[in-house]
């Protein structure tokens, strides 16, 4: 199939507050254990976590660590985009077991293609997945994750497409500009361009321009967030609903429990974290910019919003903050937490169950929100 694709031209009063200040609007849902309290003293064990990775998402962790990649945070950035990733020990492990490791293996029924659109300073690579059927669609816009300095709509690969299949939905998937070439704000210029130009599109994409849902993970779930609160602020197309996995909600607090608990997890730590943050800011005050603090942003009047996170991972704690402050902003919020993964255990759905279990979930949660048009 071709396309023809035309051109478009006050701080924080701590995450206790939060919580207890919250107006809850839907439960949060947790998986496994309760998070440990703010403030309490959490003990780490000699791998920088006090939680432990299932079977199968050990064996991801071993397989990366066997792929002889150096720490990112001691590289530039040319270098760290160069190591491998969590993909390539899936990719790894698939191989181990003689399996076919083709996107369309994996994600049968799914079909992509490569384009570009204009973006704010050029173009922007984009990769469109479509379920089989005849359409039209509901069109999910996709952000990869990455600390806004690393990866691309390929390492990424597998969360798009998982999401195309279990959500029946195009999904538009964007490489947005990378820092430090170009530091923030670009890559939320870039995202919002991109929502834009897919709503713009969607006839020709096989859409339904009134089915519209946000989605990302880690950077690119603030991204999500972020280009829903242009959307509202800008009168533009409202999404229906908004996917955040395992988002950066703030960047000012790495003292929080999960900061604390995850330090040195892997294959996200606080080090990393701080690494990103030096590359993606130019000064103090662009972490306080409500498109980076989500958790002190104006976040009423947006879609619904569901959150999932890993149970091993620094930025388990963003989206509790975040869960809190949206329901007290009125959104309705569902937040579930999957034990015995870590951060990036979203897209390895081919080798990890509960990856598997959250592509279903999020597929459920769009196609409930799609439904609500009378859509299928």
């Amino acid at each position: 199939m071709q396309f023809r694709l035309p051109p478009v031209a006050p701080r924080r009063s701590g995450w206790v507050a939060l919580l207890l200040g919250a107006a809850l609007v839907v439960p949060s849902i947790a998986v496994g254990a309760d998070p440990p309290k703010a403030g309490a003293s959490v003990p780490a064990s000699p791998t920088g976590t006090k939680y432990k990775a299932d079977a199968d998402m050990r064996s991801v962790l071993d397989t990366l660590a066997g792929l002889g990649g150096k720490p990112i945070e001691s590289l530039d950035a040319a270098e760290a985009r160069r190591q491998p990733t969590p993909a390539d020990a899936v990719k790894a492990i698939l191989q181990k077991q003689g399996k076919d490791t083709a996107p369309t293996a994996l994600v049968p029924g799914v079909t992509s293609l490569d384009q570009t659109l204009p973006g704010p300073a050029g173009q922007l690579p984009v990769r469109i997945y479509t379920p089989a059927g005849a359409g039209p669609f509901p069109i999910v816009v996709y952000f990869h994750g990455g600390g806004w300095v690393i990866a691309d709509k390929n390492v990424y690969d597998a969360g798009a497409r998982g999401l195309a299949k279990e959500a029946n939905a195009v999904v538009v998937s964007v490489d947005y500009r990378l820092a430090p070439e170009a530091r923030f704000p670009a890559q939320h210029d870039d995202a919002l361009a991109t929502y834009k130009w897919a709503v713009a599109n969607a006839a020709v994409l096989n859409g339904d321009p009134k089915r519209l849902a946000l989605a990302g993970e880690s950077a690119g779930g603030n991204l999500a967030i972020a280009t829903a609160m242009a959307a509202r602020d800008q009168n533009l197309a409202a999404p229906m609903h908004v996917l955040s996995v395992y988002p950066i909600a703030q960047a000012t607090d790495l003292a929080t429990p999960s900061y604390q608990d995850s330090e040195k997890a892997k294959p996200l730590n606080k080090a990393m974290m701080i690494w990103f943050g030096d590359k993606v800011f130019s000064k103090p005050d662009d972490k306080k910019d409500p498109r980076i603090d989500l958790v002190d942003a104006d976040l009423k009047g947006l879609a619904p919003v569901t959150l999932i996170n890993a149970r091993i991972d620094p930025l388990r704690s963003d989206a509790d903050m975040l869960a809190a402050a949206l329901k007290k902003a009125g959104v309705r919020t569902e937040h579930k937490i999957y034990d015995g993964v870590t951060h990036e255990f979203f897209g390895m759905a081919a080798v990890v169950a509960k990856a598997r279990q959250a592509q279903a979930f999020a597929g459920q949660q769009l196609k409930k929100a799609f439904a609500a048009t009378g859509g299928a």
